[in-house]
């Protein structure tokens, strides 16, 4: 059924300290799980939940997120009748560079996209948050409610080294005060996820008076600071599904062997839909008589003669006889030569291991 939400997943300034992985990409299209890219997670939610219609405002880096994005027919989001996936690149002009401002700049750009959708309701998400979520009873509650905003949260998580905003609030539900800036925090507590909900001229009027004031970003700006005045009515919806915040190394990599925990694995990839993706035509994995492998999460296409244990290995990766690798993450069509071992390693897109190398963690 077609949900009553326009879908926003912002991708503006979005904090990543993932090194090499966002070089050449942004942070949403960072590889993940054998075979997806970040974005997929928010985009799948959206998908499923009946939301038709969905823009992306794009940043940095943005080239291999439209490669992999394309007319969005993954995420049956390719009918422009009913909506379509729209993918909206920073404006630039000669006098200023409006990819150095902050995300109401560019929500203000593109408020004609907004005004043009007959939706109500807008939910708004960005691609570091991992999680599986129905955003239909999210709309409900927050209807119910007659809140202004409202924060999808989630209590007591493990947050494996990742950047967080905290959030505090009573005992209705009605949040009461919610961190300026994104930092490394505790595990424990309750947390956004930076997705809210609200009626679209409630974001258009936060966006228009928030600029008008010399603010510049959605949630620091023109949230946080009426919360904390006062002027806005917050609420929380409590989210108790898997939720893996990513955008640290140490994050990534935990959150990545998260997956191969049969429990995780069933709360991110067996509730509320399938999570979609673009898929290569690959064969299937081939073994051969040396093979050996365990706990492992082996995409299609891969060849193994040597052994995998504990670890990730994307499209078209192939280790080589005599070769290990372990409690690893190796990316698309890497090779692990003769005898070369790999341990606590995340190994990027196409490399290679040569004979008789070792990788490893430093102690």
């Amino acid at each position: 059924m077609r949900a009553n939400l326009l879908g926003v997943i912002n991708l503006v300034h979005e904090q990543e300290e993932l090194g090499a992985l966002t070089a050449g990409r942004c942070l949403a299209a960072v590889p993940f799980g054998g075979q997806y890219r970040l974005i997929d997670f928010a985009l799948s939610s959206m998908a499923n939940s009946g939301i038709t219609r969905v823009g992306i405002l794009a940043h940095t880096k943005y080239r291999p997120l439209i490669d992999h994005l394309g007319s969005g027919q993954e995420w049956d989001l390719h009918n422009h009748r009913k909506g379509g996936l729209s993918i909206i690149p920073p404006t630039i002009r000669d006098d200023v560079n409006e990819v150095k401002a902050g995300d109401l700049v560019h929500f203000y750009q593109n408020r004609d996209y907004f005004t043009r959708n007959s939706c109500e309701y807008v939910v708004i998400a960005r691609s570091h948050m991992l999680c599986n979520v129905d955003f239909k009873p999210v709309l409900g509650a927050h209807q119910a409610s007659g809140a202004d905003v409202t924060v999808i949260c989630k209590a007591s998580m493990d947050l494996h080294g990742a950047k967080a905003r905290r959030v505090e609030m009573d005992r209705d539900g009605r949040i009461t005060a919610m961190q300026s800036e994104i930092g490394i925090a505790e595990s424990g507590g309750l947390f956004s996820t930076d997705m809210f909900v609200m009626r679209k001229e409630v974001l258009l009027d936060l966006v228009i008076t928030s600029l008008a004031q010399g603010q510049e970003f959605l949630v620091e700006h023109a949230i946080v600071s009426r919360l904390e005045e006062g002027e806005l009515h917050v609420e929380s919806y409590l989210f108790d599904g898997y939720l893996g915040i990513i955008n640290t190394l140490p994050s990534y990599y935990e959150n990545s062997m998260e997956l191969l925990r049969p429990a995780s694995w069933k709360s991110l990839f067996a509730r509320n839909g399938t999570i979609m993706t673009k898929l290569n035509d690959e064969p299937p994995a081939r073994y051969t008589e040396d093979a050996v492998t365990s706990n492992s999460m082996i995409a299609n296409g891969c060849i193994i003669e040597g052994t995998v244990k504990n670890s990730i290995l994307f499209e078209g990766v192939h280790v080589r006889k005599g070769a290990l690798v372990r409690n690893s993450i190796v990316m698309q069509n890497a090779v692990i030569d003769m005898n070369g071992h790999v341990d606590h390693v995340i190994y990027d897109s196409g490399a290679t291991i040569g004979c008789g190398r070792e990788l490893r963690k430093a102690e």
